[in-house]
């Protein structure tokens, strides 16, 4: 799997085929709770969808490193573990969560107002999916 730097579309990291698919599957799969949704490399990242009632002044930068480094972390702690390979993380905070879904080289993760929790591991397949598909 190679991840298409297209640069062409004013800075962005995705064409806007696989942006709007991570973008439909993530709000399909959470309907108007879906609160962001940021595609993420190790150097660079692009958000995607942000709720309109949101302000658009996060420190991504901090987000997006905290979640490089928590990935290769949580993937090296529990390698080889009874519990599997590792799929996805999920972050809970007072106003909602984090889902965060990890490839070799890049990654999503989408924030949300509370939800039931098997919501979650639908986003979580389509994200790996079209990932898998069109990176």
């Amino acid at each position: 799997m190679t991840v298409a730097l297209l640069r062409d579309r004013m800075g962005a990291l995705l064409s806007e085929d696989v942006a709007e698919r991570i973008r439909s599957v993530s709000r399909t799969a959470l309907g108007e709770s879906c609160r962001s949704v940021t595609y993420f490399t190790k150097d660079d990242f692009e958000q995607l969808y942000l709720r309109s009632d949101l302000d658009a002044d996060a420190d991504m930068s901090s987000f997006i490193g905290h979640e490089w480094r928590g990935f290769r972390l949580t993937r090296a702690t529990y390698e080889g573990s009874e519990l599997g390979q590792y799929k996805y993380t999920m972050r809970g905070f007072e106003n909602g969560y984090l889902i965060r879904v990890t490839e070799e080289r890049d990654g999503v993760f989408v924030t949300t107002d509370p939800k039931p929790l098997h919501d979650f591991e639908t986003v979580a397949d389509a994200l790996r999916e079209v990932m898998r598909e069109e990176l």
